[in-house]
């Protein structure tokens, strides 16, 4: 009986290993999810002000789909094609693609977005419908992941600025050093995110709005994106250790 037992163990582990995905399989996820956009505003960032040879340098070592694809070689152990795949439908619906749409509209927008911002002072959103732009923002990891890439950024130019003088840091130092940086960032990045959001959706019902972010409170997504967030700082001190 104990020989029974073990046996189905190894077969159910085998049957595991098989369904893991390989890194190549994120890509559509990745985009749908917001993770693509991260990874395609790195090097744009961090080339500001740089003189043109440092820039193709960053260019290429902060390329997207080299920053993407390193993440998914992070996460490919951990996910399966079903999960992949619920991730993908979700964020395929016709629900998810609305949100989608009202957000690309903004950039037809901006100087009303610039508008609302300076009047939302003066004249708050209702409590109700900033709850739901706020559990969509934390559903969404909106605001962490927005943090996370000017954090990231933040610490890379400071190590390329040393490097610039003949100096060097070790990551852990770094993320010491910066840590105080943290608090700062999350608070600009949430008022920027949650307006933004208040604003690209403020057409849409709120029974809408709720169901989009329950959309993002569900375990495929939900373990996707925290999967992400957790991951990234690796991805971005290995990139940080690479540069010369």
């Amino acid at each position: 009986m104990r020989f029974l037992i073990v046996v189905p163990f190894f077969l159910a582990a085998s049957l595991a290993r098989a369904e893991a995905v390989a890194p190549a399989a994120f890509g559509k996820v990745f985009e749908l999810a917001g993770i693509s956009l991260l990874c395609e505003q790195t090097a744009p960032l961090l080339q500001r002000g740089l003189p043109d040879a440092q820039q193709a340098q960053l260019a290429k070592a902060y390329a997207s789909a080299q920053l993407c694809g390193d993440l998914a070689k992070q996460l490919a152990g951990t996910f399966t094609a079903k999960q992949l795949q619920q991730a993908q439908t979700l964020l395929e619906s016709p629900l998810a693609q609305h949100f989608t749409a009202a957000e690309r509209a903004v950039g037809e927008s901006e100087t009303e977005l610039a508008s609302y911002r300076a009047q939302l002072s003066s004249r708050p959103p209702r409590a109700e419908r900033l709850a739901l732009v706020q559990r969509l923002d934390s559903a969404a990891q909106t605001t962490a992941l927005a943090t996370l890439l000017r954090y990231e950024v933040g610490k890379t130019q400071a190590v390329l600025a040393l490097k610039a003088k003949g100096g060097s840091i070790d990551e852990a130092t770094l993320s010491s050093k910066t840590a105080s940086q943290h608090a700062a960032l999350q608070a600009s990045s949430q008022q920027a995110v949650q307006s933004f959001m208040l604003f690209a959706y403020r057409q849409t019902p709120s029974e809408q709005l709720a169901e989009y972010a329950a959309l993002y409170e569900q375990e495929p997504i939900k373990s996707l994106l925290s999967a992400s967030v957790a991951a990234l700082p690796k991805v971005f001190a290995a990139r940080r250790a690479a540069l010369k």
